[in-house]
């Protein structure tokens, strides 16, 4: 019986796979990256939000730095020496309070809306500008298990400036609220195209490591 749950908890997280081993993200990618311009040092930077809940950013920023090196950035030796700040969040759409008012998502304007995933349920179909006004619910289609949609965030800014160079955003659902297991694999989405932008939104299978 235990074997049973821990089989169905399992196929749970990969719902949205493309397939065995695969995760399919919905990306969204926006900014002015200079042509010129090379992929340089950077540092984490964190809203006064995220530094209060300490611990589970740091979750999320050492899952997004796999991505952000591969896209050719290098950690900075201290940060006030990095060329870039990053800032990143995950989220997920159920009732968890910091999700919903955390304002790394509700202060940014990027006039996104996710009304492509009408259908799903009762989910609420345009975040609006600043991600305003979301809401959350089952989809359904999962044999009576309610939907979460998933979501990560990138923005990288000149830390000289504060000029917002580039911002991604990658999002998928599934039956399970479990989003850490998927978190390397959606900043890879997010970042799979880094520097080049849209088309928005765009779909981008990422492979998932095998299980140890």
């Amino acid at each position: 019986m235990l074997k049973l749950i821990a089989l169905v908890s399992a196929a749970f997280v990969l719902s949205g796979c493309a397939g065995v081993g695969a995760l399919n993200s919905d990306v969204s990618t926006y900014g002015s990256w200079p042509a010129e311009r090379k992929p340089a040092t950077y540092a984490f930077e964190r809203l006064p939000s995220q530094q209060e809940r300490a611990e589970s950013q740091q979750v999320i920023e050492n899952a997004a730095r796999g991505a952000l090196e591969a896209a050719g950035f290098t950690p900075a030796a201290a940060p006030g020496d990095a060329q870039v700040t990053v800032q990143v969040g995950a989220r997920v759409g159920t009732s968890d309070r910091w999700a919903y008012y955390d304002p790394f998502w509700n202060n940014v304007s990027v006039g996104y809306s996710l009304g492509h995933r009408r259908g799903y349920g009762r989910w609420a179909t345009g975040f609006g500008v600043g991600f305003g006004g979301w809401g959350y619910g089952g989809y359904g289609g999962y044999g009576g298990w309610p939907g979460y949609d998933r979501e990560v965030a990138v923005l990288i800014r000149d830390r000289a400036t504060g000029q917002l160079l580039y911002e991604a955003r990658a999002s998928n659902n599934g039956a399970s609220s479990a989003i850490n297991p998927l978190l390397p694999a959606m900043f890879s989405a997010a970042l799979k195209d880094f520097p080049a932008g849209g088309p928005n939104p765009r779909r981008v299978s990422v492979e998932l490591p095998k299980p140890q």
